[in-house]
């Protein structure tokens, strides 16, 4: 059975997961270290986790595998998710796969040297946009149910 996982701390796309789930009648499990309010929606379940570096992530990784679909914008999570075998889309909508999560791993170790060797870089995220959402929601709604036909 399909299982979405998000990634739920600071994730901007949690009512639009709710959406998609509901419109599917698929299970969501909120992860968190906590501050969440819990939804009255009964697909949707919140497991909150010891605070602490990763401690969601490791959750995530741990229970996910075929079939189901994580929402996160950690990309070495998503690298563990991928090798369990789950499906990845980003919350602005972009599809992770082991075709393309090498090639984020990198950049992401590039920008993170960067960010350590000058104080003041002054690199960042964009804003999250309306046609991001747009976007996630569609990835999102593909992703379920190429994982739904698959399992």
């Amino acid at each position: 059975m399909t299982t979405i996982y998000v990634d739920a701390d600071a994730c901007p796309v949690k009512d639009e997961v709710e959406r998609v789930a509901t419109r599917l009648d698929i299970p969501v499990v909120m992860v968190c270290n906590g501050g969440i309010r819990p939804s009255r929606n009964p697909l949707i379940s919140l497991r909150i986790v010891a605070e602490g570096p990763d401690v969601a992530d490791k959750w995530i990784a741990e229970h996910c595998g075929p079939g189901d679909v994580v929402i996160t914008a950690d990309i070495p999570l998503a690298d563990r998710c991928l090798k369990a075998g789950a499906l990845v889309v980003q919350n602005d909508g972009q599809a992770l796969t082991s075709a393309n999560i090498g090639g984020r791993l990198a950049t992401r170790d590039l920008m993170q040297d960067i960010r350590a060797s000058d104080p003041f870089f002054q690199g960042g995220g964009k804003s999250f946009s309306k046609a991001d959402r747009s976007r996630f929601l569609q990835a999102l709604d593909s992703t379920v149910k190429r994982a739904l036909r698959a399992g």
